[in-house]
């Protein structure tokens, strides 16, 4: 057996299949793959794992068992199904695991790849967000490593090699606005599911597109960032750039600011990300000046994107509410998409929530385990669907 020993969860995702791009590029036995997991893709994720020849194949589903071992018969893959099938996939030796599964889904096997002593390749902006901590703290004591995939933390990652974390002004978040970046805010009650689901910019699923729509992304984001970085929240600054050259930029003391500027391909960060330590290169298209034309910037109009003002409601209040918060936005996004409450009632059920378990003690103790975690995860989640019902009846 020979080649880095790397992992793919959440591999038919958007970022799963760039990742799958990036190691497939590579020469024979430069790599070797331990797990690959997908959703519901069971044709995909079987594709995947044979090219790949990985060591075994997880779908999230486990009614798509019978047909994942179908489609890997007489391959010699393992095949397994369900989340527990996951966390064990991601526990096992590897010197490089991608996290790429979407939402609190994805916190249990990037603890699980951590606590292994893996490098984890950090795309599941849920986990800083609900477990920030506790995920710090697990790599440290198991020697593992995190490494941001998100493409603004990875652009902070990159603006501060070599610099002390002291010397910070600022960390400059930008933001494309989204598919309703250009609507008038008196129309965004009306945006339907294919509105959100648009985006001018980047080739994203549809959970992370509407998302960036209603910038939930972005207030993730910068919780994400106060966590990782260990900046106070202050220090944080998010601005809306339509064109998303620059991918975020950090500002120093002295007046200097560093930005990471490209064209928007995931690839970049995945690849910085696969690579690190080196800097190697990348088949993605090359940023000409002389074509450029502009780059705009504005700030953020908060009665259009209420949900970067809850962020700050979150950093302030601290604890778990990380965690509330996420959980709730989760249900909210899967509220929208069929059709029960309107664009901007995410917002409005999250905050509501946020309300509605405010006296819960919980909230503002850090959480000492996964399972803290998981009950309020849960917790969160039923008060969500709660309020969703009454809102609903009324």
């Amino acid at each position: 057996m020979s080649g880095r020993r790397i992992s793919i969860f959440g591999a038919t995702g958007s970022i799963g299949e760039s990742t799958f791009d990036l190691v497939t590029r590579a020469a024979p036995g430069t790599y070797h793959t331990v797990a690959v997991s997908g959703g519901r893709n069971v044709a995909r994720l079987a594709a995947m794992a044979k090219a790949l020849q990985a060591e075994v194949a997880v779908v999230a589903d486990e009614t798509l068992l019978p047909a994942l071992r179908a489609a890997l018969a007489g391959t010699g893959i393992e095949a397994a199904a369900g989340t527990s099938a996951i966390s064990e996939a991601a526990s096992r030796p590897a010197d490089w695991v991608m996290s790429a599964i979407v939402g609190a889904a994805g916190l249990a096997p990037g603890m699980a790849a951590l606590t292994a002593g893996a490098t984890l390749a950090l795309a599941n902006k849920e986990s800083l967000v609900t477990a920030g901590p506790l995920i710090l703290a697990t790599a440290a004591k198991h020697g593992g490593r995190i490494l941001p995939v998100d493409s603004e933390h990875s652009a902070i990652f990159q603006a501060l090699a070599g610099e002390d974390i002291a010397a910070v002004e600022r960390i400059i978040l930008t933001a494309s606005g989204g598919g309703l970046r250009d609507w008038p805010v008196e129309k965004l009650a009306s945006a339907t599911l294919k509105d959100a689901s648009a985006h001018p910019n980047w080739a994203m699923g549809q959970r992370i597109t509407i998302d960036s729509a209603s910038m939930f992304n972005k207030a993730l984001e910068v919780i994400e960032a106060k966590e990782f970085f260990g900046v106070s929240p202050d220090q944080i600054e998010v601005v809306i750039h339509p064109e998303s050259i620059i991918h975020s930029a950090v500002a120093f003391h002295d007046g200097a600011i560093m930005a990471h500027m490209g064209t928007p391909d995931m690839r970049h960060a995945i690849g910085y990300a696969l690579h690190w330590p080196q800097r190697l290169p990348l088949p993605v298209k090359p940023l000409d000046f002389a074509t450029l034309g502009r780059i705009t910037f504005r700030a953020p109009d908060l009665d259009r994107y209420p949900a970067l003002r809850l962020a700050r409601q979150v950093m302030e209040t601290g604890g778990m509410a990380g965690c509330v918060f996420n959980a709730a936005k989760e249900v909210a996004l899967d509220c929208f998409i069929a059709g029960n409450i309107g664009f901007l009632d995410m917002s409005w059920l999250v905050e509501a929530t946020l309300d509605r378990l405010s006296a819960d003690n919980r909230l503002g103790k850090a959480a000492t385990n996964l399972e803290d975690v998981l009950e309020v995860d849960q917790v969160a989640r039923t008060t969500a669907r709660a309020v969703a019902l009454s809102r609903a009846r009324s």
